[in-house]
């Protein structure tokens, strides 16, 4: 009744689906590490942004990896701004995502003399010329105390954008505190400072950048049950082909029989 299993079309299709379930299991957990990897990372933030701001100086020093660990954590910074080091960073987004202007990132001479922090101010428009320096408000004269997120120096390769040379002076694609050492040779501590607020707090002042999303958990969780699922699918459809088609197979063989011309009957 199953011998049609053994014809090429029905072995390439079983071996389709033996293929298929472990191939099915292995998307579903990928899917399940990344949404637990998700998971991990918003903890991190919410633990890091909650968190008593410690000093800068206490967490970097030239040259200084930040490690993801520390990523996002709350900062604390005093000293006098270096306006003459500052610089801007290009085809960065507002907060609502849908404009295309600048980031102003101006360096910070620390008070205990450990050397200067680059502070991500936030975010300016464009101006009507992409090779005009944007209009960028002052930074406050004398001391501050500045609050932010501690940020790892961007990379090409973990921002996914290419860091091309010839631009307009003081105009980067990226935050790099071992770029802007190299260029400007001033000492430098490793990463940068994304500011959330200035004591005292200035007149006028870009944009600031909105607190990262830890909340949402993304649909990983979700795209791992439907693998799961389809993986179950499999043996259930090949069960159901299968069963079709031999009952198929006994209907065309009975129906063959009952229009199968009988025997003429001998004559006594």
């Amino acid at each position: 009744m199953y011998r049609f299993l053994l014809s090429r079309r029905w072995l390439i299709t079983l071996l389709i689906a033996v293929l298929l379930i472990p191939t099915t299991i292995r998307l579903g957990f990928w899917q399940l590490h990344r949404h637990e990897s998700r998971v991990a990372r918003n903890e991190l933030i919410a633990r890091a942004l909650t968190a008593q701001p410690v000093a800068f100086d206490s967490l970097s020093a030239p040259g200084f990896a930040v490690p993801g660990d520390l990523t996002w954590r709350a900062v604390t910074a005093t000293g006098e701004y270096d306006a003459a080091h500052e610089f801007v960073v290009r085809k960065r987004t507002d907060s609502g995502g849908d404009k295309i202007g600048y980031f102003v990132v101006t360096p910070l001479k620390l008070s205990d003399g450990k050397g200067e922090v680059l502070v991500n101010r936030g975010w300016v428009a464009s101006g009507e010329s992409a090779a005009a320096y944007p209009a960028v408000p002052a930074t406050p004269a004398g001391e501050v105390t500045v609050t932010g997120r501690l940020r790892a120096d961007e990379t090409a390769a973990g921002s996914g954008i290419r860091d091309r040379g010839g631009l307009p002076d003081r105009q980067f694609n990226l935050i790099s505190s071992t770029q802007q050492a190299r260029e400007s040779g001033i000492t430098l501590l490793g990463g940068y400072l994304e500011l959330t607020g200035t004591s005292p707090a200035p007149a006028e002042q870009p944009e600031l950048l909105p607190e990262p999303n830890h909340s949402d958990i993304g649909p990983h969780m979700a795209y791992a049950v439907q693998w799961w699922l389809f993986t179950a699918m499999i043996p259930v459809g090949c069960w159901i082909l299968i069963r079709r088609e031999a009952r198929d197979r006994a209907e065309e063989a009975a129906e063959a029989g009952a229009e199968a011309p009988a025997e003429p009957v001998p004559a006594a």
